[in-house]
């Protein structure tokens, strides 16, 4: 899970401005925010703040986007070795369309100012670090008048979803468009499946199922050598409930959000079940992170209906990976493998049988990667000033996602408003973080994390 050479911090220590953070939203409050587009012809600059791999991806479909023309022109991050490497695969692939300089490569906890501040009002920054940052960037990206694409999840706890929520408002106040990427909304088959379900083609839905079962993943060891505890957490952000919502929330959310988005709703309550299996891995090493192996969670809709979401990070195991929906005249597979893998189809019977499929989505030319999709019609909305705010959606999405994984943590119904309501914030300072910060979750003396405890802990998760 970590690199094989540690990751080299720029020197000295550097501190976040408070006017990213809950200054940025208090000073925006109450403001009449100018108007903020794109022109329809001229040439988008993008600013990529956290460079790993999903980074890079979102990089290289901005710049190959449709919309086009599109030049990444600043990069950050505060490990120096994704940042270089990042722009190593970009740049001789895209070379007329990566414009960065080594005074535009920026290190640091401040690093995502510098960058944005390369950028002129109605340009794109593209957030891609741990979700536990996306409120402090997406506060001074609205300051600074930009447009924003951010990786999901966008939160995961109830403060910080308040927080995005106010932010997400305020975004489209002034006429920003921001695009999130929970891609399956962007998949053409899902797109089809969505409408033919809303044309009443499988009745009412009453049960839905999920499921991501699948090799390891989230499970981290401690490995000498690291750099810092806080940068070390950071790297291996799936294993921590404040970095990322631990596996739960980023592997799980594509198929949540998929499936609420065929239900047309998102579900009031949750309860539900995780267990912890093994603790050593095959060698022996302990595993210190907070993730739970398997969790199996069981949503509540407001009409009764249900919605099942299995989980699973063990090796060795039934590997299951796809998504369905059951309806009063029929059924249907959503995702067939993956968070949103083609062809859906519908079944005129509750078993998938061929014999009685009824539909098998197509998808026209050139529109198969929902990952290209998302951005063009996030360029498109940009240049030709279209409402596009998929920011409250994906806070609602992270939110319902945190419910679950908190009833499996926890051992108690959690319903939709104790999620939102809950006061635990994981990480309330990140907006002050430096080089020199302590990590937001102190280990023991045996460098171990505090884990979930069902039954032991009801309105926080550990």
């Amino acid at each position: 899970m970590h690199d094989d050479a540690p990751p080299t911090p720029s020197s000295g220590s550097t501190r976040l401005s408070s006017s990213a953070g809950v200054a940025a939203i208090g000073a925006l409050a109450g403001v009449t925010l100018p108007q903020v587009h794109a022109a329809s012809g001229g040439e988008l600059h993008v600013a990529l703040i956290g460079c790993g791999g999903r980074g890079t991806g979102a990089a290289a479909n901005a710049i190959t986007t449709q919309g086009g023309p599109v030049k990444l022109v600043a990069m950050a991050d505060v490990f120096e070795n994704r940042l270089s490497r990042s722009y190593e695969t970009l740049k001789p692939r895209h070379p007329d369309a990566v414009d960065v300089p080594p005074e535009r490569q920026f290190l640091g906890f401040d690093a995502y100012q510098k960058a944005m501040d390369c950028l002129k009002p109605g340009d794109i920054a593209i957030f891609t670090t741990p979700l536990a940052f996306r409120w402090v960037h997406f506060g001074y990206a609205i300051q600074k008048g930009l447009n924003v694409f951010m990786e999901k999840p966008l939160t995961a706890d109830g403060p910080t979803s308040k927080r995005m929520l106010a932010l997400a408002d305020q975004a489209a106040a002034k006429n920003l468009k921001v695009g999130v990427g929970l891609m399956s909304r962007h998949s053409r088959p899902l797109q089809e499946l969505h409408q033919r379900i809303a044309d009443g083609e499988l009745g009412e839905l009453v049960l839905l199922r999920g499921y991501r079962m699948q090799g390891g993943g989230g499970s981290v060891t401690r490995w000498p050598g690291q750099p810092s505890e806080l940068l070390w957490q950071i790297r291996h952000f799936h294993s921590f409930l404040w970095a990322s919502g631990g596996a739960f929330s980023d592997f799980y959310i594509h198929i949540i959000d998929h499936l609420c988005w065929m239900k047309n709703a998102w579900p009031i309550k949750a309860q539900a079940l995780g267990s912890r299996h093994y603790r050593y891995g095959p060698e022996g090493d302990l595993r210190v992170d907070q993730n739970f192996d398997a969790y199996a969670v069981e949503y509540i809709f407001p009409d009764g209906a249900r919605m099942l979401m299995d989980g699973r990070g063990i090796v060795g195991c039934n590997d299951l990976y796809s998504s369905y929906v059951h309806g009063t005249k029929g059924s249907a597979i959503v995702s067939r493998n993956g968070d949103c893998g083609a062809p859906s189809a519908i079944f005129k019977g509750q078993t998938p049988r061929h014999s009685d499929m009824v539909w098998n989505s197509t998808t026209p030319p050139g529109q198969q990667d929902p990952y290209e999709n998302e951005w063009n019609e996030l360029v498109q909305a940009i240049r030709n000033d279209q409402p596009y705010n998929e920011a409250r959606r994906g806070v609602e999405a992270s939110l319902v996602t945190s419910m679950g994984r908190m009833a499996a943590h926890t051992g108690q119904e959690i319903t939709y408003e104790d999620m939102l309501n809950s006061e635990h914030q994981f990480a309330a300072d990140v907006d002050k973080l430096t080089f020199d910060s302590p990590a937001p979750l102190p280990a023991d003396k045996e460098g171990k994390y505090p884990v979930p405890m069902p039954g032991m802990t009801g309105k926080r998760e550990y």
